[in-house]
């Protein structure tokens, strides 16, 4: 009897103990990257190509500028090994948590690849508009930003990170072609981007669309009736054929400034949704960066020509 509890004794011990020390060195050995917006996250898919854990925040159809961190965000957050933000205030009072974190975790704003000469400035003064990756030019410059960071933490995998980085780098260049050649199909004097709040102005700089958008840079903002009759106005005087929806906005106010466009004897078609803050879900083309673009553009395109 004596010899059979130490033998009892080791047993109860690796049964109680040994998934413990498996996720311990599971942990260790998986590295976890956690990114705020689902368009940042394709991006550290294509270039890890599951060589490491990743997290992302806000999922298809979130609006990040009044996302509410939820306690296993915070918990994800603290846990990780990078993480990867927008920046130029996109996740509003988050930006706070993440420079707190940024002295025992490494955090990057991927916003910060790219010149600060190309930035729009926003509404608010000292501000810019955060949606850079409606311009693929532009947000390609995050790619290589995003695998530095990713080598810096994983050296041993270098070679890798800098072959899928260049792969998705060609995908984009591929993309940029395509949006131009598309884009043409609209005459110029047609080109005109009415939206629920300002999330194109850069897709409008780089590719020739005068954007007015019903809300400013940020959701947050109060819609009024001034803004709502300001754009129906400006609908009916220039005979603008469609305005659009956006995937992560109610659709409300654009319904609002349809009706009050009819009362001024035109009528302007609501488009199908376009994506802005977020990517779709997986039963949508538009689950991938590339996707959203393509399905953006061919959205627009079918609208306007």
């Amino acid at each position: 009897m004596k010899k059979i509890v130490p033998v009892i004794i080791t047993f109860l011990f690796f049964i109680l103990f040994l998934p413990f020390f498996f996720r311990t060195t599971q942990k260790k050995n998986s590295l976890y990257v956690v990114c705020t917006t689902s368009i940042i996250a394709d991006a550290v898919h294509a270039i890890t190509d599951g060589q490491m854990r990743i997290k992302t925040l806000m999922g298809p159809g979130v609006d990040p500028h009044i996302y509410r961190p939820r306690e296993s965000d915070v918990q994800a957050l603290s846990e990780a090994d990078l993480i990867f933000y927008n920046g130029l205030h996109l996740e509003g009072k988050m930006a706070d948590m993440f420079a707190h974190m940024s002295d025992r975790i490494s955090t990057c704003a991927v916003a910060d690849a790219i010149p600060n000469n190309s930035y729009i400035e926003s509404e608010f003064e000292g501000l810019y508009d955060p949606h850079v990756w409606h311009d693929v030019t532009l947000w390609s410059n995050t790619v290589l930003y995003i695998r530095d960071a990713l080598i810096a933490l994983d050296p041993e995998r270098t070679q890798i990170y800098v072959c899928n980085a260049q792969n998705y780098l060609d995908q984009l260049t591929a993309l940029q072609r395509w949006v131009e050649k598309k884009i043409a199909q609209i005459p110029k004097s047609k080109r005109e981007l009415l939206t629920a709040h300002d999330a194109f102005t850069y897709f409008g700089r780089a590719y020739g669309f005068e954007v007015i958008g019903l809300q400013g840079i940020s959701t947050d903002a109060v819609v009024s009736t001034r803004g709502i009759q300001s754009m129906a106005d400006h609908i009916a005087r220039k005979k603008i054929k469609a305005i659009f929806l956006e995937s992560s906005i109610p659709s409300k106010s654009i319904e609002a400034v349809q009706k009050a466009v009819a009362s001024r004897g035109w009528h302007v078609a609501i488009a199908p949704e376009l994506y802005s803050d977020s990517l779709g879900d997986k039963s949508t083309t538009a689950s991938t960066y590339c996707g959203m673009i393509m399905h953006n553009v061919d959205v627009i395109v079918d609208s306007l020509s």
